[in-house]
């Protein structure tokens, strides 16, 4: 039986991984079941004015990172308010929503998907610059080290990502050390490498509204 989970993924027509390994693999809702959940209805996702094609490409971007979307729309809209002193709205949004520290354990490979990863911040198994942080949306910057608390270390979820990370490659923008279970900030993440799985012309033409 599918969660509301991968209801999300068949909504959005494309794969948002919101559920780590099992999205790779056969199980994936959207592979078994690619069109929408709900009653069927024939051309459910051609038929769509520019409002609702707005909605669907925000609630992509929103999904893929986890976030509520009173969290995603302050991101939005602080961009929105200095955009004649941002150079790329695009790339300045992506590069926020990256640093977030939640998601930088999930680059990092320290946790399947973004849900884990926020989950793994919030119980504090995780720490910055050797101090313990449990906000989710922390901001790092280029310098800041990520740790795991040693007193995490001995956690089943934990133990499970020591094996598992040894060859895993993180983006440009991160450095790994898998067998001290580390990881820094050396660079900034770029719109090209975070590949997001929506149009953000869009998403800003949305909350313009």
């Amino acid at each position: 039986m599918q969660n509301n989970t991968c209801k999300i993924c068949r909504r959005a027509g494309t794969k948002l991984f919101l559920k780590g390994e099992r999205c790779s693999g056969p199980k994936c809702a959207v592979i078994r079941k690619p069109s929408p959940p709900g009653p069927k209805r024939k051309g459910r996702f051609k038929q769509m004015s520019e409002y609702g094609k707005e909605l669907q490409e925000k609630q992509k971007l929103r999904n893929w990172y986890n976030l509520r979307e009173r969290q995603f729309a302050k991101y939005v809209k602080d961009i929105l308010k200095r955009r004649g002193k941002v150079e790329n709205a695009a790339n300045t949004l992506i590069q926020t929503l990256e640093s977030r520290f939640d998601n930088v354990i999930f680059r990092l490979g320290f946790a399947s998907s973004r849900i884990q990863a926020r989950q793994f911040v919030s119980h504090g198994h995780f720490l910055i610059n050797g101090k313990a942080v449990d906000k989710p949306s922390y901001q790092l910057e280029k310098g800041d080290k990520v740790a795991v608390n040693p007193v995490s270390l001995k956690k089943k979820n934990i133990e499970k990502v020591a094996l598992t990370i040894k060859k895993y490659q993180p983006p440009a923008w991160l450095k790994l050390n898998p067998e001290k279970l580390e990881g820094e900030v050396v660079g900034a993440p770029n719109l090209i490498e975070a590949a997001p799985p929506a149009e953000l012309s869009t998403i800003f033409e949305f909350y313009s509204r």
